[in-house]
């Protein structure tokens, strides 16, 4: 492995896991218990459900209409820390009734065994919760990957197109930005990324929404050399 590169850092929705997999499958799954989860759990869900009253603004709000903020923000794809935690804890459910299984590319599992095989640590960064992203991996149609992952961020470290929230993570790893290749299907999550000073690749996975244009990509996680990545893509 080439020395500069000491972490990995990836997305996951159309990076890792295909957008059909979050559109159709877990998200309809969340939309159809939010009501119910939140109103059988509100006791256990006070601190929850005074963020979602922060974020709405509105202090006075009832259980009823927080829970439709929060279907009202799930319907916008709002990437809010509330409506997040609550999704990763029904979604918990889902995984852990076997309902269904993290989807994963193929070419994922076997680059996350590799590249940890080498000594280069993989952190994921996504608007999912950190419980949503350990349950994915933990419960994925691949097996466990979790063993292979040293690190979760979400949106609590700060908006996924702010350069910001990718120097806070390099400190948290505590490694130089120039040693982090961050992956995703974004290109301002790219854009954000490289004004940290990381190392920026972008994927073209089947079924994602976002035109990539002139940034580097790559098809897969297999098409990846770390020996000659960051001459190739800085």
């Amino acid at each position: 492995m080439n020395g500069d590169i000491r972490v990995i850092l990836t997305d996951i929705e159309g990076t890792t896991t295909p957008v059909s997999f979050v559109y159709d499958v877990l998200f309809p799954y969340a939309r159809a218990r939010i009501s119910a989860y939140v109103r059988d759990h509100r006791k256990d869900l006070t601190v929850l459900l005074a963020e979602v009253r922060q974020a709405g603004q509105g202090a006075d709000l009832t259980v009823d209409e927080c829970i439709d903020l929060l279907l009202r923000w799930m319907d916008e794809d709002r990437k809010i820390a509330p409506l997040k935690t609550v999704q990763g804890m029904i979604w918990r459910e889902g995984y852990e009734t076997g309902r269904y299984a993290g989807q994963m590319f193929p070419d994922v599992a076997p680059a996350l065994r590799s590249w940890t095989q080498r000594g280069c640590r993989v952190c994921i960064y996504s608007s999912g919760s950190v419980d949503a992203q350990e349950l994915l991996f933990r419960h994925s149609d691949a097996g466990d990957l979790t063993p292979f992952i040293s690190g979760y961020f979400d949106t609590r470290i700060g908006d996924k197109k702010e350069a910001v929230s990718y120097s806070r993570i390099a400190r948290e790893i505590g490694v130089a930005p120039s040693s982090v290749l961050f992956l995703s299907d974004h290109p301002d999550e790219l854009d954000a990324a490289a004004r940290a000073g990381m190392t920026a690749l972008g994927l073209c996975r089947p079924g994602n929404l976002f035109p990539l244009e002139d940034r580097a990509a790559v098809n897969g996680f297999d098409e990846i050399d770390l020996t000659v990545l960051p001459s190739a893509i800085r």
